[in-house]
């Protein structure tokens, strides 16, 4: 499954519905309400976790993925060890990480193409990516009907 840098990951698309989303993967495996009543999909197949926002008409505006098969410009990332990923996009505009710490955890946050690292034992566990904020301060949604 390939991760598309501020679009999405496979055939996911920042902006999509549930209803389009269903169309692609089917129904999900699991869905609920989070704290902040966005609507959830787990699809435990793909390993994938998807947020739709609710003051957003509930487009899909976040994914999270632990699936052995995500690919970033040609390269695995789960299994790998951070700082190796991290040398390889530093000449992709990926060149600056914030690091927060927890327990055993770390993750790596990358503003510019919002996306999130999650390593343990400095090995990348889970990759999040977010729809991106324009400098209107408006989501900037990829997904066109």
């Amino acid at each position: 499954m390939k991760i598309n840098p501020k679009t999405g990951i496979d055939k996911l698309i920042f902006g999509m519905l549930q209803k389009d989303v269903e169309a692609l993967y089917g129904k999900p495996s699991k869905s609920f309400k989070d704290e902040d009543e966005n609507t959830v999909y787990l699809y435990n197949d793909q390993k994938l976790r998807l947020t739709f926002y609710k003051d957003e008409d509930f487009k899909l505006g976040y994914i999270v993925g632990s699936s052995q098969d995500l690919v970033l410009f040609d390269k695995k990332i789960i299994g790998r060890n951070v700082s190796d990923v991290q040398k390889e996009l530093n000449t992709k505009d990926y060149a600056t990480w914030e690091k927060e710490e927890f327990d055993t955890l770390e993750n790596y946050f990358n503003e510019s193409n919002w996306m999130i690292f999650q390593t343990e034992f400095n090995d990348v566990v889970k990759v999040e990516v977010g729809a991106i904020i324009n400098n209107k301060d408006e989501f900037d949604w990829k997904f066109k009907k």
